[in-house]
């Protein structure tokens, strides 16, 4: 048996990009061979992911799916906006939004099968990383589902059937009409799209998000120069204001533009022929929390010129 030296590993991974174990896998199932551990990476898709893998993949595509009483939304990103508009990139996010129904969270996902092959779906990635030449990322998946309603769902800026920059899932609890439930979904889907809802309910919100907020708005009373027992009143009073604008329930509905969402929920609701409520919902928005770098054209082209 041929012995993997820490020395061939390092020089296999200057010579490919590939990362150390991946080298290391490499090389052992090729006797040590570094030409033969090369084309083996190149084969993987493996030989020139890693160069890529420190690169900012801010971009990509928002994917979702629904089956049933299931919906599953990913972001999976791209360095660019033009990979976003490939064929293969788009199918690759829509089947992996597909298999993200059966997950129960992004670690799940990432080691499940992707299609037919033996590579699983972050083995898949790091192939396509390889072939289109740009970092990709599957970075969030989220599940929801209903024991008895349907799941609403809306996608913002579609590049492609539920392929977009937000998308959105509701989930409703209900026994009334199965089709009139859906569309209720879909409108309460692009008002969370529209609105970002903190959660569905004051009583949902993270004690830590609030207490947070209570000590900004407290602050900002303090310097009014009142006096405590006052300022704890405007602190109540101002908190009461962001209640309504980030718990969905107490939201003016961006459909109507007058009610709010608990109230058209109710007025619905006869028309369902049942009782109707929210019990989750997720939005994710296509690279937001991501530092994007900001492009330097002219050292591009310097560094082009110097052969840099």
């Amino acid at each position: 048996m041929t012995t993997i030296t820490a020395a061939m590993v390092k020089e296999l991974r200057e010579k490919t990009g590939a990362g150390m174990m991946d080298c290391k896998t490499a090389l052992a199932e090729n006797g040590g061979d570094m030409e033969t551990a090369i084309d083996w990476l190149r084969t993987k898709g493996l030989a020139s992911a890693a160069k890529k893998e420190g690169r900012v993949a801010a971009e990509g595509l928002i994917g979702l799916a629904s089956e049933d009483k299931t919906g599953a939304v990913v972001e999976v990103n791209s360095e660019t906006d033009f990979v976003a508009r490939n064929e293969q990139f788009q199918e690759m996010v829509s089947s992996i939004s597909a298999l993200a129904l059966k997950a129960d969270d992004i670690e799940a996902l990432s080691a499940m099968p992707y299609g037919t092959g033996d590579l699983s779906v972050s083995d898949h990635l790091k192939k396509m990383v390889g072939s289109i030449g740009e970092n990709m990322l599957l970075r969030r998946s989220r599940n929801v589902s209903v024991s008895e309603g349907a799941i609403g769902s809306y996608m913002h800026n579609a590049a492609a059937p539920n392929l977009g920059k937000i998308g959105v899932l509701v989930a409703l609890e209900s026994t009334g009409d199965k089709d009139k439930l859906q569309e209720l979904g879909r409108k309460l889907a692009m008002h969370v799209a529209a609105a970002k809802p903190l959660a569905v309910t004051q009583d949902d919100i993270d004690p830590a998000v609030i207490e947070r907020e209570r000590a900004v708005l407290a602050e900002q009373a303090r310097e009014s120069g009142k006096p405590d027992n006052i300022i704890d009143k405007m602190v109540e009073g101002r908190l009461r204001k962001y209640y309504e604008e980030v718990a969905l329930m107490s939201q003016v509905y961006v459909i109507d533009g007058e009610s709010k969402v608990e109230d058209a929920l109710k007025a619905a609701e006869a028309d369902i022929g049942a009782p109707v409520k929210v019990t989750d919902f997720v939005r994710l928005a296509l690279g937001e929390g991501v530092e994007k770098e900001e492009d330097d054209f002219a050292a591009e082209v310097a560094a082009a010129v110097s052969g840099d």
